[in-house]
């Protein structure tokens, strides 16, 4: 089979040994020659992933071929060739044709999402040769000089050599305040450049890098995390793999040794009862549709890290956003700027010159500073002793100039107790959705800590972010749905209520200073009652999902800055924007490549479609291991032969479970999930399961009784089962769709033209006067069975909820 290139390059880089190489420590300007760079290579000192982006090919068809069940049905076959009953090997084609198309679905979703990662794939900034070049971060070698920005993940453990910045080592340490780093200071890889520019030499790269580790504890976590249905599965298919064994071996025995069957005849029923108890198509079922859905998201540009999250999304009832990126765009703009009483414009110089002067000492680290240079790019040349970035610990930057010392920021943050004189004015602002900033003087030292006392403002600038095309739509779904949007903002409060008002949020006037939340009970009682929350740190973002998680909700996410990364960690499903920093993209499960949240209802509906749909067929397959289970223990008990033979099992799965299963999984659905994936599945087979054994049993029974020879009672049990096979598919179809009505015509069909056409290869045989009696009998009784069994079961449920207060799930 022919391999992608992202394979080949997965191979050719597990297979460079490291060996001893010449350090170097070139110039911040010039960094490494094209020589020193190839040696590093030739000696395997580049910054390679641990384990490879996806799983190869190879793999996929390792993990397919080789399954307990396959070996399962093997055996089975080889038993039935023994004994020569050649007829009874139908369900190999339908095995060998589940396996094929897992493996087919998974190396076709794992194209697209090979490409769709390399997209996505992080990029360095890298200076070879004194030119600086955009390079994927595995391409850097030892001793690379980096340049690192605002927004970047660290993607090797460099040392700083030449600028200042302040990182986020959250990842690594847990605490979420800044540090500075200066030059000869050390970045470690898995942290985030908050503010400012540097460059720095790699002294550590691949395997030997911190980040190297958290991605294989970061893998390992996200293996451990299976969604509902997943874990629902894995449970089913334990259930079955440990009951087939001890079952078979004693239908075996009473066969052959008890009742006196000949081998043969033992081995067959024996067979029978064990296909019957293997939902074989089941988890292959759930890994096709889910591959499927990754494929169709894929197309709309989105990323899947874990195609499990889409069930996880399906499922989630208050989604967590933040307002730059997601409400709005993820650009800034100065509506407008005024002075305030303590500006002189008689003494001093025109205040846009003084803000001028300010911003042309800041370097273009954020889209707020971004915004303030456009409009304010006349300055008076003036040059600076030390300036600090913005921090989102300390909410304020700066710059110190001989003279005097100007100070940008939060007004709660810079004007401190002042605050209140200003208060009226800075609320009056931000009642128009506006963020407040104010600039001003500060006499004092400024070290990038806590400011000691409050500047002396001068004026305030008015910031806004349009408004998200889409916003309102997109929120008006999610409340149509029952899902609770809660804004997280690092901005004031009531500026974030009025944006959150203008883009549809519902509850946007309930908001509150994150700031005033001083202990844990306050912060529990928040979370839950408003829908704003302003002055939020990195810190109570995901103090807010783990809150919101144990009131038993389901959380999702999005971010798109260094700050949501935490938060994103720890929520049930994380979403981010491409357009953001590498960390929050890298960090989450889901990525919007187009940084488009207009598009997020599709993937909600994406995760419906497949979990409503994959429990629907989930219930057809369980009917049939219900009853075979509960079949084999009847005969156990009674002492009597299975009724059923192998190709008659393969007959009734592939028309009334495989092939309307597979139509049913992939059909449009935009229910809204309730309750427990295994309970409902439970549930929904239960009375056609319990159906079929009472019908089966009885006619064995009677059949023996009335002296029907076993062939004939073989062949009316068959039709039983499909005749309950397609009562509890008209059941879990309804309402019935011109395509739902094609699908279940067409497997009425299907099974008639087998069962006329090819009876012999699935033991279809002409039934004498008192089969067909007896049979005619049980199937008018099968349909009042499997109604009073059906309401049965409903209200069983119904009264056992109403016990437990749940009676409206």
């Amino acid at each position: 089979m022919k391999k992608n290139n992202l394979e080949k390059k997965t191979e050719k880089k597990q297979e460079v040994k490291r060996i001893p190489t010449t350090r170097y420590t070139p110039n911040p300007e010039q960094g490494l020659t094209s020589q020193q760079v190839q040696e590093h290579r030739l000696h395997g000192w580049t910054n390679r992933a641990v384990d490879p982006p996806s799983k190869t090919t190879r793999d996929i068809i390792h993990e397919n071929v080789f399954t307990y069940f396959n070996l399962i049905f093997l055996i089975l076959a080889i038993l039935l060739c023994l004994v020569g009953s050649f007829r009874n090997l139908t369900f190999l084609p339908v095995i060998i044709a589940n396996t094929l198309i897992g493996i087919i679905q998974e190396i076709r979703a794992k194209k697209v999402l090979d490409n769709l990662t390399m997209l996505n794939a992080p990029h360095a900034m890298v200076i070879r040769d004194g030119k600086q070049s955009l390079v994927d971060a595995e391409k850097l070698v030892l001793d690379d000089i980096v340049v690192f920005k605002a927004g970047n993940q660290i993607c090797a453990d460099a040392e700083v050599c030449l600028g200042t910045v302040q990182v986020n080592e959250s990842l690594l340490t847990g605490e979420a305040d800044e540090i500075t780093k200066q030059p000869g200071d050390i970045l470690m890889s898995g942290s985030f450049i908050v503010s400012g520019e540097c460059r720095a030499r790699l002294d550590k790269v691949g395997e030997d890098s911190y980040i190297s580790k958290l991605t294989l504890q970061a893998k390992e976590m996200q293996d451990n995390e299976q969604s509902e249905m997943i874990r629902a599965l894995d449970k089913l298919v334990l259930v079955a793999g440990i009951a087939i064994i001890p079952i078979g071996i004693l239908l075996f025995v009473q066969g052959f040794f008890f009742q006196g069957e000949g081998f043969r005849s033992s081995v067959t029923s024996m067979v029978a009862a064990v296909i019957g108890m293997i939902p074989e198509g089941l988890y292959l079922l759930a890994s096709v549709a889910l591959a499927v859905s990754a494929m169709r998201l894929a197309t709309k540009k989105v990323l899947l890290h874990d195609m499990k999250c889409i069930e996880t999304l399906a499922r989630v009832n208050v989604l967590c956003v933040d307002k730059t990126g997601t409400i709005t765009d993820n650009t800034m703009e100065v509506r407008e700027f005024k002075p305030t009483d303590k500006y002189d414009n008689e003494t001093m110089a025109p205040l846009s010159q003084l803000i001028g002067d300010f911003a042309a000492a800041m370097d273009r680290d954020n889209i707020t500073m971004e915004a303030i240079k456009r409009s304010f790019p006349h300055a008076s040349g003036r040059k600076p002793i030390s300036k600090t970035g913005f921090s989102s610990a300390t909410k304020y930057s700066s710059v110190t100039f001989e003279d005097e010392a100007y100070v940008l920021g939060a007004p709660e943050f810079v004007l401190k107790e002042a605050y209140e004189t200003y208060a009226e004015d800075i609320e009056s602002y931000a009642a128009k959705g506006l963020r407040v900033l104010v600039f001003g003087t500060y006499d004092g030292e400024i070290d990038g800590n806590e400011l000691a006392k409050p500047i002396c403002p001068l004026g305030y600038l008015m910031l806004a972010n349009p408004i998200r095309k889409a916003a309102k739509e997109t929120f008006s779904y999610f409340a149509e749905q029952g899902v609770e949007v809660k804004v997280i903002s690092g901005d004031n409060p009531r500026t974030v209520s009025e944006v959150a008002k203008e883009a549809g949020v519902e509850g946007a006037e309930r908001y509150i200073d994150a700031s005033t939340l001083k202990d844990e009970e306050a912060m529990r009682d928040a979370v839950l009652k408003y829908n704003v929350f302003g002055r939020v740190t990195p810190n109570q973002k995901r103090q807010f999902v783990q809150m919101l998680k144990d009131a038993g909700k389901t959380v999702a996410m999005t971010g798109d800055g260094v700050n949501d990364v935490l938060a994103l960690k720890d929520a049930d499903c994380s979403i981010a924007m491409a357009s953001g920093s590498d960390a929050a993209a890298q960090a989450s499960q889901l990525v919007l490549l187009e940084s488009d949240f207009s598009c997020m209802p599709e993937v909600v509906l994406e995760g419906r479609r497949v979990v409503n749909n994959i429990q629907r067929s989930a219930s057809l397959f369980l009917v049939k291991n219900i009853f075979s289970f509960l079949l084999s223990m009847f005969s156990v008990v009674f002492m009597i032969t299975y009724p059923l033979e192998p190709s008659q099992i393969s007959l009734i799965s592939m028309f009334t479970i495989g092939v309307p299963a597979f139509f049913l999984a992939l059909e449009p659905n935009k229910n809204i999930i309730k309750g427990h994936f295994l309970t409902n599945v439970f549930l929904k087979a239960l009375p056609a399961a319990l159906t079929d054994v009472l019908a089966v049993g009885a006619l064995v029974i009677f059949g023996q009784s009335f002296g029907v020879d076993s062939k004939d009672i073989s062949t009316a049990a068959t039709m039983l089962l499909a005749i309950v096979g397609f009562m509890i598919l008209f059941k879990i179809s309804a309402p019935m769709n011109k395509l739902r009505v094609g699908i279940l015509m067409g497997c009425i069909a299907g099974l008639l033209f087998c069962s006329v056409y090819l009876h012999r290869l699935f033991a279809i045989t002409g039934m004498s006067v008192k089969c067909i009696m007896l049979f005619v009998v049980f199937s008018i009784a099968t349909e009042s069975a499997f109604r009073f069994l059906t309401i049965l079961v409903d209200k069983t449920r119904f009264y056992y909820l109403r016990l437990r207060g749940k009676a409206t799930e």
